[in-house]
């Protein structure tokens, strides 16, 4: 692995935030593909832009942002192990991925994302659970109505507010947010997988 490529997939002052030091120290020490740090960054960025205006548009919504946020930031950490699962689909990552953060002394309630992030069905799923999966769709454009639907019911719930309502404010939050996928995508593909 390319330990420069890596640190300038961490540091390159593109267009996306950066990740906090402490999940970018964690992806050098797993010796993440510099094209997954750049994933992770991208899909980190947009679930800050997302948490940042829900959290003003639906204050009694409440979430923990910071899990959130690390959910983002290190929910495809498995595929420093399944690499091949980073040009093409697979889950195999997805358990793989909630043990290596367990073994890096990360807690359960933070590595859980790297886990679940691909299933949004389960019953007693939380809003920060929801909010990373979105995250992690949103981040390329790509809309997924049942994912959608189930943040919009949340919020309904919540608020009080018409679910017609509820739905034009999270469709045109997503829409804006999805218009940068293209650069996100172009700044994901200026690193290679290996």
């Amino acid at each position: 692995m390319d330990r420069a490529l890596l640190d300038r997939a961490l540091t390159d002052t593109a267009q996306v935030r950066p990740l906090s030091e402490n999940i970018a120290a964690l992806l050098r020490e797993v010796s993440a593909p510099p094209r997954l740090a750049a994933h992770l960054r991208a899909v980190h960025d947009v679930a800050w832009q997302l948490t940042e205006a829900i959290v003003t548009m639906y204050p009694a919504l409440r979430f923990d942002r910071e899990e959130v946020l690390f959910g983002a930031a290190t929910h495809d950490i498995g595929k420093t192990i399944h690499i091949a699962e980073l040009s093409q689909p697979g889950v195999r990552h997805e358990q793989a991925g909630y043990e290596l953060l367990i073994e890096s002394g990360v807690e359960q309630r933070l590595a859980r994302f790297a886990a679940n992030h691909g299933t949004w069905t389960m019953p007693d799923i939380s809003t920060e659970d929801l909010l990373v999966s979105l995250a992690d769709k949103i981040w390329k454009a790509k809309r997924v109505p049942d994912l959608e639907d189930r943040i919009i019911q949340r919020i309904c719930d919540i608020t009080g507010e018409s679910r017609w309502q509820v739905f034009m404010n999270l469709d045109g939050l997503l829409d804006r947010i999805a218009r940068g996928a293209d650069a996100r995508l172009a700044f994901q593909n200026r690193y290679p997988v290996a």
